[in-house]
């Protein structure tokens, strides 16, 4: 893992970020409620922080630092479980599915994603 690693990882989450803004800002605002739409624009939001912290952290750092390497594992699969269980969660009604297993899945994510700024932290330390 080096830092065209972490650079294409975040660009990939900012890609994304933006293709599913949109897309709720416009197709999802028909179908989902307040509630819901509201719900997956959190996970749009954090996706986009995220993909933001991992490109700060592979054009600035050094990965052959251990917590370098646990930050971006972190956020990288706290994302994907937190954004991701969020976006399934709030889909579940139009696509007719039950996905409320997830429920444990967005702070676990969450807790993944704190682990990896915290990671970062204690570099700095």
């Amino acid at each position: 893992m080096g830092n065209n690693t972490i650079i294409f990882t975040g660009t990939t989450f900012g890609i994304l970020a933006i293709i599913l803004g949109a897309f709720g800002a416009h197709a999802l605002k028909k179908v989902l409620s307040t509630e819901k739409l509201a719900s997956f624009e959190v996970g749009v939001r954090y996706q986009m922080y995220n993909a933001l912290f991992l490109l700060l952290l592979g054009f600035n750092t050094n990965t052959t630092i251990s917590n370098i390497k646990w930050a971006f594992y972190l956020v990288t699969a706290g994302t994907i479980l937190f954004s991701f269980s969020i976006y399934l969660l709030a889909l579940a009604e139009p696509l007719k599915k039950n996905f409320r297993f997830l429920g444990p899945v967005t702070p676990l994510g969450g807790l993944l994603i704190i682990l990896g700024w915290g990671s970062l932290l204690a570099t700095l330390l």
